[in-house]
C-alpha cells in the first residue's frame, strides 16, 4: 500500500510540467531548466516527480533513501480524507519508519514519544514534527551534498546539452562543409 502511494507521487507532474511528443518542455525557453529550479531549493526538488526520482537515487547510495520516503508518505497521509484509510496509513508509516522494529527506520529525535496507542485516533498533522525534523535533515545535509554529487551535475550537463540550440558557429561550420564537398 505504501510503495503504491509512492510510485504514485512519484509519477504525477504538476501542470507546469507538460511535455510535447518530443518530450521536451513545451515552454523550455521560459521556464528555468529543472536542475535550476532544484538548485534554488529543497522544495522545488521535492514538488518535481523527476527530482524526487534523481534525489531518492542519490539518497539510496547514500543509505538514507528512508528519508524522502518518510517525507513523501507523510505528504501523501496528509492528504486522507476517510478516517479508516487515515488509520491504515498512519499505521503503516509507524511500523516502516518509526516503530523500534521498522523495517526503513528514520532517526528523529521524540520518536519513541510516538508510540501505538495515538494510531488509533489518527489527524493529518499528527507527524508534522517528525517530517519537519527529516525535512531539516535532508535540507541541511543530503541536499547540499546531492547538489554536488555527479548524479545532479550528470543530469545538469544533460539537459543543458539537449536545451542549447546549435550557436551561429556550428550552423556556419555544417553549411562550410555542405558546400566544401
Amino acid at each position: 500500500m505504501f510503495n503504491r502511494a509512492v510510485s504514485r507521487l512519484s509519477r504525477k507532474r504538476p501542470p507546469s510540467d507538460i511535455h510535447d511528443s518530443a518530450g521536451s518542455s513545451s515552454s523550455s525557453h521560459q521556464n528555468p531548466k529543472s536542475t535550476d529550479k532544484w538548485a534554488a531549493s529543497l522544495e522545488n526538488l521535492l514538488e518535481d516527480p523527476e527530482g524526487v526520482k534523481r534525489f531518492r537515487e542519490f539518497l539510496k547510495k547514500e543509505f538514507s533513501e528512508e528519508n524522502v520516503l518518510f517525507w513523501l508518505a507523510c505528504e501523501d497521509f496528509k492528504k486522507t480524507q476517510d478516517k479508516k484509510q487515515m488509520q491504515e496509513k498512519a499505521k503503516e508509516i509507524y511500523m516502516t519508519f518509526l516503530s523500534s522494529k521498522a523495517s526503513s527506520q528514520v532517526n528523529v529525535e521524540g520518536q519513541s514519544r510516538l508510540n501505538e496507542t495515538i494510531l488509533e485516533e489518527p489527524h493529518p498533522l499528527m507527524f508534522q514534527k517528525l517530517q519537519d525534523q527529516i525535512f531539516n535533515l535532508m535540507k541541511y545535509d543530503s541536499y547540499s551534498r546531492f547538489l554536488k554529487s555527479d548524479l545532479f551535475l550528470k543530469h545538469k550537463r544533460t539537459e543543458e546539452e539537449d536545451e542549447d540550440p546549435p550557436d551561429a558557429q556550428t550552423a556556419a561550420k555544417r553549411a562550410s562543409r555542405i558546400y566544401n564537398t
